[in-house]
């Protein structure tokens, strides 16, 4: 059910977006009308949240079982210290295709009245709020100029980034997402001596209900995008390889690499920001993986120009890994929930050139007869399928390969593929099916289709 605005995009990018989904490739395969349906429908989907949350399951520290029935408990304990705690079940159950996957659905949009008193949050803790989050002081923007802790507040917001912090009204574009109890004064939130930190308010009413996941289970349960988890497995890491993630921040499939070798062998990790990096390392050690190295290092330089060097950390000499996952920085306009971006047409059109610097330093480092996998989480033509249609121009020792699973849709016409090479990529588009999942498909459906926005291929290097 739609009941937010479309994303908000600046006029030239949602005109650039029409000229992707109204290709004419798109147009000779769907016709015109079924191909502005699917775009209008792309701009609706993507302001509102997918109608499930996914969990990554620990499974080489426990059976998947074990863990489902382990938040299971801990989730029920969340709820009891709610006044809704009656009304409330929790439904986990496993992925039928991928073994450590759990999924519960998110119950919303709910019919919750609004408040007299409000509050103003970014439009990114105004996303994570959407899946589940309590609001972190960080996120909030404006509040009532009594507001004391205690105080049961309607929480909204800000469309287009126009609210200013410390705000005691706001009039600009906004969106009601739920009512909360204010844990902090107003003037702790806004202390100018010393950053407020922690929750600041705490939802008790969320349009969307799905269950906080602070501090549950942390080294058994962890919050992914299922098409996040879908790329560890395309990529197949076998014990013993070593394997490279190239652009690895925050970690989640650095990590998962990582478990699903059974964590035997070497998982290289890379990433310019040095608070990145720690953060990747505090992962792996939450989740008890020791075959995780990360490095703070520009991977676009990440080969070495000896190649007889020996070294463990970056640059790599030529042919050094097994695998390389190219999980590439992008536009990211395939986020879910998105009610709004400021982005300019030139910014989100700036990523391709680094992207192709970062598939030859990839193509470089793979052995012959490893495997390539490029994603982003994004939903252009520019950063998917004609970074493919490129690549193999530019690489002749590439090909494309089927994907296990494959449960997304096949790749977008638009840029000179042929047919059979399309249904070798993975695209998540929720745009296809969002009707559909509105209705009554089962939830293991609606799990494989609304998803966020997002792109899967994967090359042989011969």
């Amino acid at each position: 059910m739609s009941i937010f605005p479309r994303i908000s995009l600046k006029p030239e990018v949602t005109e650039y977006l029409k000229s992707v989904f109204l290709n004419k490739e798109v147009l000779t395969a769907v016709g015109h009308q079924e191909a502005e349906h699917r775009f209008h429908k792309l701009l609706s989907c993507l302001s509102h949240p997918p109608s499930y949350t996914c969990v990554r399951a620990s499974t080489h520290l426990a059976p998947l079982e074990e863990i489902r029935q382990q938040l299971a408990e801990e989730l029920r304990k969340q709820l009891m210290c709610s006044s809704l705690a009656e009304e409330v079940s929790v439904q986990i159950l496993p992925h039928p295709r991928i073994a450590d996957v759990l999924i519960l659905p998110v119950e919303g949009p709910r019919p919750v009245k609004q408040l007299g008193s409000e509050v103003v949050v970014g439009a990114q803790c105004g996303g994570a709020v959407l899946r589940g989050a309590h609001v972190f002081a960080p996120g909030i923007l404006g509040s009532p100029k009594y507001m004391k802790a205690g105080d049961l507040v309607s929480v909204f917001s800000d469309l287009e980034g126009k609210c200013t912090r410390g705000a005691t009204s706001f009039q600009g574009k906004k969106v009601f997402v739920g009512n909360g109890v204010a844990e902090m004064d107003r003037s702790t939130i806004f202390c100018t001596d010393e950053p407020a930190r922690g929750i600041g308010i705490r939802m008790v009413e969320p349009l969307y209900r799905s269950p906080s996941f602070d501090g549950v289970l942390p080294s058994l349960a962890f919050l992914q995008n299922l098409p996040s988890v879908v790329v560890g497995h395309v990529l197949g890491p076998r014990p013993g390889e070593r394997i490279l993630d190239m652009c690895a921040a925050p970690g989640g499939k650095t990590c998962h690499i990582a478990a699903l070798m059974g964590d035997q062998g070497e998982v290289v990790a890379l990433d310019r920001i040095r608070n990145k990096i720690d953060r990747i390392r505090q992962n792996a050690q939450m989740l008890h993986l020791q075959s995780v190295k990360a490095h703070c290092f520009n991977s676009t330089l990440s080969v070495s120009s000896d190649p007889a060097q020996e070294t463990e950390g970056p640059p790599f000499p030529p042919e050094s890994f097994d695998r390389v996952l190219l999980d590439a920085p992008c536009s990211g306009l395939g986020q879910r929930p998105n009610m709004g971006s400021t982005w300019s047409l030139k910014e989100i059109c700036s990523y391709q050139p680094l992207q192709r610097k970062l598939f030859h330093a990839a193509v470089r480092l793979l052995k012959k007869g490893g495997v390539l996998v490029y994603s982003t989480c994004t939903v252009t033509l520019a950063e998917n399928e004609e970074q493919v249609a490129w690549a193999l121009d530019t690489f002749p020792c590439l090909s494309l390969v089927p994907q296990e699973p494959h449960i997304g849709a096949e790749g977008m016409p638009g840029a000179g593929l042929p047919p059979e090479q399309l249904r070798l990529l993975q695209r998540f588009s929720p745009e296809l099916s969002w009707e559909q999942t509105e209705i009554t498909a089962p939830l293991p459906c609606r799990a494989d289709s609304d998803t966020i926005g997002f792109f899967i291929a994967k090359f042989l290097k011969n």
